[in-house]
């Protein structure tokens, strides 16, 4: 199996942990909570931000010293209305208890204390239709570079039909050179509808020194410490997937694989 894909190592609990240390890079942690209704669990945030997705489920929340109260209204995560997060700045603490079973998703990246704890959605989140024809996907933007919600992190979450492509034309944001590209680490949280379904990503560099390609399944991990990630949802069978992205500079800025570009072109004609 790649080294790229994560299965989960739990059906409760803690099921997906991923440090800059087991990714071997510098930037993005991600960890999921499957939780019973009931169950508590809490964490301190340290030199890192965080946010807290709601995925599915319905929890209460107390972070940085303030009671948030409950969070989150969609049982299935493909009923696909926009998310409730919390975000929460470094040095501070976290906990979450279960209303319901619910799916929790810690997206972190460092945190420099540029910004205070705050709900993030469902308000101003709205389901927005990117692509064209079998490219067609829809977004939830939970925290990308237009709000000014956290000092790194950059977080959204992709709706792709069945028989449809996504994170396509294929593209990379792997190199330190804005405002041409970005360096920005990557994970994906792929969920497939129906459960007993797969899903396809590639990643891979122009010169192939990088270049894996992995059936996923439903909450499977992809890490992209590099290099183009398009992914594919076969006929049948309905693709989300929840991104996190962090680099050194809070700018999402790609460059598109030479074999795309003038699909690219035509589609802007």
């Amino acid at each position: 199996m790649s080294n790229l894909l994560k299965r989960p190592f739990g059906s409760h609990g803690k099921v997906h942990q991923i440090t800059p240390e087991s990714a071997g890079w510098r930037y993005v942690g991600f960890d999921l909570w499957r939780l019973r209704a009931g169950e508590t669990v809490g964490e301190a945030t340290g030199n890192r931000e965080v946010i807290l997705v709601m995925v599915e489920g319905k929890a209460t929340m107390q972070a940085a010293g303030k009671d948030w109260g409950e969070l989150g209204d969609r049982m299935n995560v493909f009923e696909k209305n926009p998310p409730h997060c919390l975000y929460v700045p470094n040095d501070q603490d976290w906990s979450a208890t279960a209303i319901t079973d619910c799916v929790i998703a810690v997206c972190s990246a460092p945190g420099h204390g540029g910004h205070e704890a705050r709900r993030i959605g469902p308000e101003g989140i709205t389901l927005t239709e990117r692509g064209k024809g079998t490219n067609t996907r829809h977004i939830n933007n939970i925290a990308m570079e237009n709000e000014d919600y956290a000092d790194s992190l950059l977080v959204t979450e992709v709706f792709t039909p069945a028989g449809h492509w996504s994170s396509y034309p294929s593209h990379r944001h792997d190199e330190d050179d804005f405002p041409r590209i970005t360096y920005l680490e990557e994970t994906y949280y792929h969920r497939l509808n129906p459960a007993d379904g797969f899903g396809i990503q590639r990643v891979y560099t122009d010169d192939l020194q990088l270049n894996e390609t992995m059936a996923v399944h439903d909450g499977d991990m992809v890490c992209v410490p590099r290099g183009h990630h398009p992914c594919g949802a076969p006929y049948g069978f309905e693709m989300y997937y929840l991104n996190v992205m962090a680099g050194p500079l809070r700018k999402w800025r790609f460059v598109a694989a030479p074999e795309v570009e003038q699909i690219i072109r035509r589609d802007a004609e």
